[in-house]
């Protein structure tokens, strides 16, 4: 089973479910253009109960050291995710401000993209290959959109890695089977409205995924 991340989760309901359904991390988004965005303290109370496990993975967007260490003076989070157009250099920065494994997510969109995958599988702990965000567009990532798969099909990469964009219940069997990841990462495909999640679809996701 390719082990799964739920993003931008709000609601209790829907980390009890998530959990439930055998999720291997949980994704609080500090962003606050984001529909999924949750302040430290709702991200607290959201993790709270979270068992041994499963991780909790902070989403940011370039953010500032104060950002960084006033969040986690509030939310424990297991790992932190970088989302914006942070160099490898901030990568190891904010592995070292924080002493907590990050997560680098990488746009791709054609050919050329995938060498970013190595420069920052050098400093990452893990990598997070979403779909590249359309010029202009408010959000990194989130936005339902996918790459060609098949990008990625028999690459190896430095360090492990979830596959993002565009997945939903319906077609990411198939995207695990034509990239062989180890893992993928889902955020608008398991909503009803951009930042409303589905308990029934975010189980519907884990189950395909298996």
């Amino acid at each position: 089973m390719a082990q799964v991340k739920i993003c931008g989760l709000r609601e209790a309901a829907h980390v009890d479910a998530a959990v439930q359904a055998g999720a291997r991390y949980l994704g609080f988004v500090f962003f606050p253009k984001s529909p999924r965005a949750v302040t430290p303290d709702q991200a607290a109370a959201l993790g709270a109960e979270v068992p041994p496990g499963v991780a909790r993975v902070g989403l940011f967007v370039n953010p500032d050291d104060t950002l960084l260490k006033d969040t986690l003076a509030v939310a424990p989070l297991d790992l932190i995710q970088l989302h914006g157009s942070e160099s490898p250099a901030r990568v190891a920065e904010v592995r070292a401000l924080t002493g907590l494994p990050v997560i680098k997510a990488v746009g791709i969109a054609a050919p050329p993209d995938l060498e970013q995958l190595w420069d920052y599988g050098l400093v990452a702990d893990m990598l997070l290959v979403d779909a590249k965000a359309p010029p202009g567009a408010d959000l990194p990532g989130g936005n339902g959109l996918a790459f060609d798969w098949r990008l990625l099909a028999g690459r190896r990469l430095l360090k492990p890695w979830l596959l993002a964009g565009g997945l939903t219940p319906h077609n990411v069997a198939e995207a695990i089977r034509l990239t062989g990841a180890p893992g993928v990462d889902v955020s608008s495909g398991v909503e009803t409205a951009p930042g409303h999640k589905d308990a029934g679809l975010i189980r519907d996701f884990i189950a395909a995924a298996a």
